[in-house]
């Protein structure tokens, strides 16, 4: 028999999904931080930023089979920004796609998860993301393209603020509004941060909401590590693009390092070296922290 998860969406109450969001998203901390330390270093800090947004994705919002990642009627999530490989792989596995003892290979010769997301490589991965700013514009021809055949599946891009410095990011999105891809939702992650430093310092992208507002696209702004707010704001989206045929947006501020004040707290957090020694108190401040929010 094959498994088809469905998406939560009003099945269940909001306090309860979100409940099982949050479950998953400490889960998905832990297996961030066991593959970080196999190579002792990497893009950790993002990682432990975006998992309540893609426990969110995983738990709540795709329709998929875990043993058929080629089932045509599935809905796509889009990598973008392939160095956040290493959240998605912790995603796919509470997912049931790829099984948690492989997440020991990670960045390791031979394994299917290499540190930089490649679609050949790891089932699941729709995309080889890595080169900004190209993945919406996939996710608009893939859109287009399930249009095309009839299929209701959602497509759902992945992308960094980072990826806003980039003009074909703004071409992509005025394109999906001109075709009102009502099934096309972009989640981008506003930690403020890239490789050179700072967004604001390399590129001033604000004001986001106004831009992408600009170009048609329905935008909601939300706190990306508030799991109940992206859920409502995952709601809002379902209950306007039928019927209004535009794209949808979601902008979330998140911290990087987020549930581990060690590496939330670090200058070089773009990608980070960690001390051997510190990958303990990395998974003990996280346990911390899980046990007192789980008190209150």
């Amino acid at each position: 028999m094959t498994t088809i998860i469905e998406p939560q969406l009003d099945r269940l109450d909001l306090p309860t999904r979100a409940e099982r969001v949050r479950a998953a998203a400490y889960r998905m901390r832990h297996h961030i931080l066991d593959m970080g330390e196999v190579q002792g270093q990497g893009y950790v800090g993002q990682a432990l930023g975006v998992a309540d947004m893609l426990a969110a994705v995983y738990v709540d919002q795709l329709r998929y089979r875990p043993n058929d990642e080629h089932w045509p009627e599935r809905d796509r999530f889009l990598l973008s920004t392939g160095h956040y490989a290493i959240a998605l792989y912790a995603a796919l596995a509470e997912a049931g796609v790829v099984p948690v003892e492989e997440l020991e290979t990670y960045g390791s010769d031979d394994s299917r998860l290499p540190m930089s997301g490649m679609a050949s490589y790891t089932p699941g991965m729709e995309i080889s993301g890595g080169s900004l700013g190209h993945g919406l514009t996939v996710a608009v021809g893939m859109a287009l393209g399930l249009r095309h055949q009839g299929r209701p599946a959602r497509v759902i891009n992945f992308l960094s603020d980072g990826e806003l410095d980039e003009g074909s990011t703004w071409e992509a999105a005025m394109g999906a509004a001109h075709h009102k891809l009502g099934r096309l939702t972009a989640l981008v992650d506003m930690n403020a941060l890239q490789a050179d430093g700072r967004t604001e310092t390399v590129l001033h992208i604000e004001p986001a909401e106004e831009k992408w507002a600009a170009s048609g696209w329905f935008t909601q702004r939300v706190d990306g590590n508030d799991v109940e707010a992206l859920l409502a704001a995952f709601d809002a989206v379902a209950a306007q693009s039928d019927l209004t045929g535009r794209p949808s947006v979601i902008l979330c501020d998140t911290r990087i390092g987020r549930g581990v004040p060690l590496l939330e707290t670090r200058e070089k957090a773009h990608f980070m070296l960690i001390d051997p020694d510190e990958w303990e108190l990395c998974r003990r401040q996280l346990t911390d922290g899980h046990q007192e929010v789980e008190a209150r």
